[in-house]
C-alpha cells in the first residue's frame, strides 16, 4: 500500500472547494515560490537537528534517535518553533500515512463534509497514494479534489485523474521567465495542464496571486487567457500578502499588501474579457 508524508489535516474548511471539506496537506513541493505562506512544506526533513536543540519540549516532543529527528505528537505543544528555525524549508512534524490511515481519521467526519481536498506541498508528488485514497473516499459518496500547482502532467496520471472529481489549479504567471523567478521552475507543464483540465471537464477553479504594482504583461496575459477559456470558470484573484513569507521572498517581492483598488481593477479586467465568476480573496 502506498504512503505519503502528511503535514497536517484540517478537519473542516469552506475555502478548499465546494461545501464543507476536509483538507489534507502533504509534504514536499517541486516549486519554491517566493510568496509561499507555508514554506515549511517545500522540502523533506534532512534530520539536521536544529529544531531539536530549540524545541521548548526538547527530549519530549522532538528527539534524535539513530540519526533521525523523531516527533512525538502527544508531547508537542504546537508552538511551531521547529518550523520557524528550520534552515531547510521543512518540518519535523510529519506523519507517514497510508490511505487506510487517513480513512480512519476521516470516518467520524464523513457525515459533516461534502468531500476532501488534498493540497501541499504538491499533492501530485504521490499519485499512487492519492489514487488509493480517492478510490476509498468515493465509496462513502464524497468528492475528491486536488489543490495543485500543475508541476506534473496530469495526462501521465490516468489512474489518479479517473478518480479525481476536479482540480483547483494555480496559474502563477503566464510568462515563462517570470514564473521561473517566482517559483524556480518553468510553467510549461502548468499551462499544458490548464488546457488538459479544461478539455476533460476537470477544472474547478483557477487561482492567480496578484502582487502590488504588477499591472504588466506577465499578469494581464494570464488574466486574459484564463478569462477567455470559459466564462463560467471560477477565477480566484488572490491579493499578495507578506505574512508568513520568508525573507528571500520579502526582499524580492516587498512587504506591501495588494490594495483593494488594484485587485478590483484586475477583477474588472477579467470581466471585460468575459469572465463571469471572479472571486477576490
Amino acid at each position: 500500500m502506498a504512503t505519503a508524508p502528511i503535514n497536517k489535516i484540517i478537519e473542516f474548511s469552506n475555502v478548499d472547494g465546494p461545501g464543507n471539506r476536509t483538507s489534507i496537506f502533504v509534504q514536499k513541493c517541486p516549486f519554491k515560490c517566493l510568496y509561499c505562506h507555508n514554506p515549511e512544506t517545500i522540502h523533506m526533513c534532512v534530520h539536521c537537528g536544529v529544531c531539536v536543540e530549540t524545541c521548548p519540549k526538547k527530549g519530549e516532543a522532538l528527539e534524535i534517535i539513530n540519526g533521525k529527528v523523531i516527533w512525538h505528537k502527544d508531547k508537542c505543544i504546537d508552538c511551531d518553533t521547529c518550523i520557524h528555525v528550520c534552515p531547510h524549508l521543512s518540518s519535523p512534524k510529519i506523519t507517514e500515512m497510508t490511505a487506510d490511515d487517513v480513512i480512519e481519521q476521516l470516518k467520524p467526519l464523513f457525515p459533516y463534509i461534502q468531500g476532501i481536498t488534498v493540497s501541499g506541498g504538491e499533492c501530485t508528488n504521490y499519485p499512487e497514494f492519492l489514487t488509493e485514497l480517492f478510490t476509498k473516499v468515493h465509496t462513502y459518496n464524497k468528492t475528491c479534489f486536488l489543490d495543485s500547482n500543475g508541476a506534473y502532467l496530469y495526462e501521465q496520471m490516468p489512474e489518479l485523474m479517473a478518480v479525481t472529481d476536479a482540480v483547483m489549479l494555480d496559474v502563477k504567471a503566464w510568462n515563462k521567465s517570470w514564473h521561473e523567478k517566482l517559483t524556480g521552475i518553468s510553467n510549461e507543464n502548468v499551462l499544458r495542464n490548464l488546457k488538459w483540465l479544461q478539455e476533460h471537464d476537470k477544472l474547478y477553479e483557477v487561482r492567480t496571486v496578484c502582487m502590488p504594482n504588477m499591472h504588466d504583461d506577465n499578469l494581464t496575459t494570464a488574466l486574459r487567457v484564463v478569462s477567455n477559456l470559459d466564462p463560467n470558470i471560477r477565477y480566484k484573484l488572490i491579493k499578495y500578502r507578506p505574512f508568513g513569507v520568508r525573507k528571500e521572498g520579502l526582499r524580492k517581492l516587498g512587504n506591501t499588501i495588494t490594495t483593494d483598488e488594484e485587485i478590483q481593477l484586475l477583477k474588472v479586467a477579467c470581466e471585460e474579457h468575459g469572465a463571469k465568476n471572479v472571486i477576490i480573496i
